[in-house]
C-alpha cells in the first residue's frame, strides 16, 4: 500500500487501502452509492453500526440539484449532525456530488472518497473540486473542499466494463501530455491490456497532486489540468442536453484532439497524439461548432469575453490562458 500526501489529507493506494477506513469518531455514517456500486462494491466495505445507505441513480444526467435535494433529505431525516460522515463510494458523479452535498449540509460535514472507477481514481478524487451540473452546463455550481482521506483499491477496476476503463484512461493520457513525456512514452508503447493499473494510478495521481499542491484554487498552473476540457466539457454538455449522454473520457479524448490542433505543437507531435487516440479509442461523432458554441461561451474558465484554453507547447509541456474569440475557432 502506498501513501500520497496531499493538502491536509492522505491518498492511500493498494488492495489493503480500505483498512484505513476509520469511522469511530463520527456520530453517524452514510454511504452514498448508485445501483452499480451498491451491487458490485458495497460488500467490500466493513459493516458499520449506526450507518445508512443512500442510493442514487448513476449517470452524469443525475448530477444535479434534484439529486442533491434527495441526499440532503436523507441526511436530515436520519438526524445527521455536524459530526457525521459521508462516504462516497463510486465514480466521479458520486465523488463530485457527494462531496458537494457533504460540504454544504449544515455548513459542512466530513466526507471520505472511495473511488471505484479509473476516472475517479486518477482525477476526480484528487484536488478538492466538487460540484454539480446546472441548466445543462457542466460543473456550473460547486466549491473547493478536501476530503478526510481518499482510499483507492485498484481491485474495484475489475467491476468495470471496458468502456469505463477507456474513459478513465483519457485523464491518464492528459496527465502525461501536460507534464511528463516519459510517462507518455510508457503509455503509448504498452498495450492497454498489459498496463499495471496500480502503477498507472500512482504516477497519474503524483502528477496531478504536485500541480494541485502548488496551486490549490486554480489561479495559475492548476489550469494546465484543463487541457482537453474546454472543448471536452462543451461536447459532453451538448450530448447531455440532447438526451444521449456520452462518457466523460470520450468527451475529453475529443477535446484533446481539437485542442491539440490549435496548440503550438510541431506537426510531428500533433500527428503522434492524434494517431494514438484515434487508433486506440472508438469515439462518438464530433458535434459541429454551431452545436457546441453556447457551451463554449458559457465555460466557467472564460476571461474577458474570450474562450480560455490550456494548450500544449510540446508533449509534456502545457501553457495556460490561451484566449480565443468565437470567430478564431
Amino acid at each position: 500500500m502506498k501513501e500520497i500526501i496531499s493538502d491536509n489529507y492522505s491518498i492511500w493506494i493498494g488492495e489493503n487501502s480500505l483498512s484505513r477506513l476509520a469511522i469511530s469518531s463520527y456520530s453517524k455514517v452514510a454511504i452514498l452509492v448508485d445501483e452499480n456500486t451498491k451491487k458490485d462494491c458495497l460488500n467490500k466495505l466493513p459493516k458499520f453500526d449506526n450507518s445508512i445507505i443512500i442510493e442514487i441513480k448513476s449517470g452524469e444526467e443525475n448530477k444535479n440539484i434534484n439529486t442533491c435535494n434527495f441526499i440532503w433529505e436523507q441526511l436530515t431525516k436520519n438526524n445527521f449532525d455536524r459530526n457525521s460522515l459521508l462516504i462516497n463510494l463510486g465514480g466521479g458523479v458520486i465523488g463530485d456530488m457527494g462531496g458537494f452535498c457533504a460540504s454544504t449540509y449544515k455548513r459542512g460535514i466530513s466526507f471520505i472518497q472511495i473511488p471505484t472507477t479509473l476516472l475517479a481514481m486518477v482525477d476526480a478524487c484528487v484536488g478538492g473540486k466538487l460540484g454539480i451540473n446546472f441548466n445543462g452546463l457542466k460543473n456550473q455550481v460547486g466549491l473547493f473542499n478536501n476530503p478526510k482521506t481518499v482510499l483507492i483499491n485498484p481491485d474495484f477496476l475489475t467491476t468495470l466494463p471496458r468502456n469505463q476503463l477507456l474513459s478513465g484512461f483519457a485523464e491518464v493520457v492528459k496527465h502525461a501530455l501536460i507534464s511528463d513525456n516519459n510517462f507518455w512514452k510508457q503509455l503509448t508503447s504498452t498495450p492497454f491490456d498489459s498496463l499495471d493499473w496500480e502503477e498507472i494510478i500512482l504516477t497519474s495521481i503524483q502528477i496531478k497532486n504536485k500541480i494541485v499542491l502548488a496551486d490549490p484554487l486554480e489561479i495559475g498552473d492548476r489550469k494546465k489540468l484543463n487541457f482537453g476540457h474546454t472543448f471536452g466539457h462543451a461536447i459532453e454538455s451538448y450530448y447531455l442536453e440532447e438526451g444521449t449522454p456520452i462518457l466523460h473520457g470520450e468527451a475529453v479524448f475529443m477535446g484533446m484532439l481539437l485542442e491539440t490542433e490549435i496548440s503550438s505543437l510541431s506537426v510531428t507531435a500533433k500527428n503522434e497524439i492524434k494517431n494514438f487516440i484515434l487508433s486506440n479509442f472508438a469515439l462518438p461523432n464530433l458535434p459541429t461548432n454551431s452545436e457546441i458554441k453556447k457551451y463554449l461561451i458559457n465555460d466557467k474558465k472564460n476571461k474577458i469575453g474570450k474562450i480560455n484554453f490550456s494548450l500544449l507547447k510540446e508533449i509534456g509541456n502545457c501553457t495556460i490562458d490561451n484566449l480565443f474569440s468565437e470567430n478564431e475557432l
